[in-house]
């Protein structure tokens, strides 16, 4: 970014030192990394108050910062120094972000769910790019504080931003949603993450609806058209992408194998192309196809930027394992939908005699948590030929998949991922898929990597 620090006096209740003659060319709220020529965002959190590394954060590059009224200055900082007095910087930040946004004036997409954000953003990226200068949210940063962060690291030129909103509660989205003002949202689906704040999924389906509270009027908003709790939304500014017939953006003639699938869309000529694991991931595909055509970017781009797709680290990534062995991490995170999804993913692979899942910890499940640990053996039946469960809420996936009895798979339990090790060992050759799926608590990606024989990704 570049900006005249004296267009955003606007924000301030006042300020100081030198601020007609300085520029920004970012924004930081970090004292301890290099931000050339950047603006400071002093937060004041549970433990700590930016407002004490101005100094540093000035050694870093700053050359301004905002300021909460009545904080006491630094000594040594000089007169000159400017300083925009603001009540709330936290506030100001986003009051900032929104103001850019204005003044760069890209379409804006934002994408929600309870599972596949981060993939769908990705995958968005991925068309979008191919036509479009393109930015988008960067590893977690998609709350209150991370989303104006993004907002506000995108160049001047960019012509689409693509926003990840995360939430724990009811209002985050509602925020996130006025604050950027989308032109096109998406919701990805209804899971159970964070069910333990929000009650319910249909208390989840409410509140990641409130992504509809900053849609521009003429915006389109695209939904999950398989998922009962948002049948309800119907207009012509709609988009229900799916399988099922009252879909709008309809996937048919959906074949795949290890190396990922290829489809079509109903009423539509292109066979695409999508080099990932899983159905769930086609549908997230058909949100991105469904912004390329209202982007009006060609279908032979669109498929084009499917098949070069980059994803975000720990998505069903594929590696070859000892003995040959394939091994997806899909560690980043887990709900009881995604793990499902994840499993049915393994059972659809071809070519492999023996298919393992390694299920640990879900976690903000509330006081179902047990129930839905429990629920996740439903998806595995005698496809599956081996299971290893992980910790002290994973082995209730065990012990379920241990009751439905024989036929079924061979079950291991233990408390400890470190435990496991022996185990998944004995498990790999040339014909065993190994799945590794847990909450991000569990950073269960740390188990797989003495089993890496190749460090490039499978099939690259």
């Amino acid at each position: 970014m570049k900006l005249d620090l004296k267009e955003l006096t606007g924000i301030a209740v006042s300020t100081a030192g030198n601020i007609e003659n300085t520029v920004i060319h970012g924004v930081t709220k970090d004292s301890r990394q290099s931000s050339p020529q950047s603006l400071y965002i002093p937060i004041s959190g549970e433990k700590f108050d930016g407002h004490r590394f101005l100094m540093q954060a000035i050694e870093q590059g700053a050359v301004a910062s905002l300021w909460k009224e009545g904080t006491p200055l630094p000594e040594g900082l000089e007169s000159s120094f400017p300083l925009l007095y603001v009540k709330d910087t936290v506030e100001s930040l986003q009051q900032m972000a929104k103001l850019y946004l204005r003044k760069v004036k890209p379409v804006v997409i934002a994408v929600t769910g309870s599972n596949g954000k981060t993939t769908t953003k990705d995958l968005l990226e991925a068309v979008v790019s191919t036509t479009f200068k393109t930015h988008k949210t960067q590893g977690n940063y998609n709350n209150h504080i991370g989303l104006p962060l993004t907002i506000l690291s995108m160049d001047n030129d960019t012509e689409v931003i693509i926003l990840e909103m995360g939430m724990s509660n009811f209002g985050e989205i509602s925020l996130l949603s006025r604050l950027s003002e989308p032109d096109l949202a998406i919701v990805t689906n209804i899971g159970e993450s964070h069910i333990e704040y929000l009650g319910s999924r249909e208390g989840i389906a409410k509140a990641k609806l409130e992504i509809r509270d900053g849609l521009k009027e003429s915006g389109l908003l695209i939904v999950d058209g398989d998922e009962p709790l948002l049948q309800h939304l119907s207009s012509p500014n709609v988009l229900k992408c799916g399988y099922g017939e009252d879909c709008t953006v309809k996937i048919v003639n959906q074949d795949g194998d290890e190396d990922g699938f290829t489809f079509e869309l109903e009423g539509e000529n292109m066979v695409y192309s999508l080099p990932l694991l899983g159905t769930h991931n086609v549908k997230n595909a058909a949100y991105a196809i469904a912004v390329g055509h209202y982007l009006n970017i060609e279908d032979s781009a669109v498929n084009d930027g499917l098949k070069n797709l980059t994803l975000t680290n720990m998505r069903l990534e594929k590696y070859r394992g000892l003995n040959g062995a394939l091994l997806i991490n899909d560690a980043y995170n887990a709900s009881p939908t995604s793990m499902a999804a994840a499993i049915e993913a393994v059972k659809g692979l071809p070519n492999y005699k023996r298919k393992a899942v390694v299920l640990g910890d879900m976690y903000e499940l509330g006081p179902t948590e047990e129930k839905m640990h429990r629920g996740v053996a439903e998806y595995i039946d005698a496809e599956i030929t081996d299971v290893i469960a992980i910790g002290e809420k994973g082995k209730w996936i065990g012990e379920e998949v241990l009751k439905k009895g024989k036929p079924g798979p061979n079950v291991s339990i233990f408390n400890k991922k470190e435990e496991a090790s022996d185990a998944i060992r004995s498990l790999l050759s040339k014909d065993t898929a190994v799945l590794f799926k847990a909450s991000r608590g569990m950073a269960l990606e740390t188990i797989i990597k003495p089993f890496i024989e190749d460090v490039q990704e499978a099939g690259k």
